[in-house]
């Protein structure tokens, strides 16, 4: 099976492809890209990409990541930051959530953290 290649870094190279064409760039720094997406998530939904291919953000973020493999075996992640009360931050201390997940944890964990917005989460 072939595998298929990344629309953001290939969007790096060709700066055509619809996904995040030039055009529709909000910011851009050296190293992140912002652009809004398509999906009929919410509105004013936007992604912060890496300009440079990387699974997860942050050593330390990836040294926990490598403990949680280690220790726990999961199958996947879902990483959230509540930026906000009505985004449903309880402690006003910025704090990231790195969740260990597994096969079967869930009916469909399709749309991961769309999912805050249950009606939202499948489109």
């Amino acid at each position: 099976m072939q595998k298929s290649m990344c629309p953001f870094c290939e969007e790096q190279k060709n700066r055509n492809i619809s996904i995040v064409n030039k055009s529709r760039i909000l910011a851009e720094t050296d190293n992140f890209v912002v652009f809004p997406t398509t999906g009929g998530f919410v509105e004013n939904y936007q992604l912060i990409v890496p300009k440079k291919h990387i699974n997860c953000f942050g050593e330390l973020l990836n040294k926990c990541k490598k403990y949680i493999d280690k220790k726990y075996n999961p199958d996947g992640y879902n990483v959230g930051l509540n930026c906000g009360e009505s985004a449903g931050q309880s402690v006003m201390h910025i704090h990231m959530h790195l969740i260990p997940r597994y096969k079967g944890d869930v009916e469909n964990p399709r749309g991961g953290v769309r999912g805050v917005i249950p009606n939202k989460k499948n489109y």
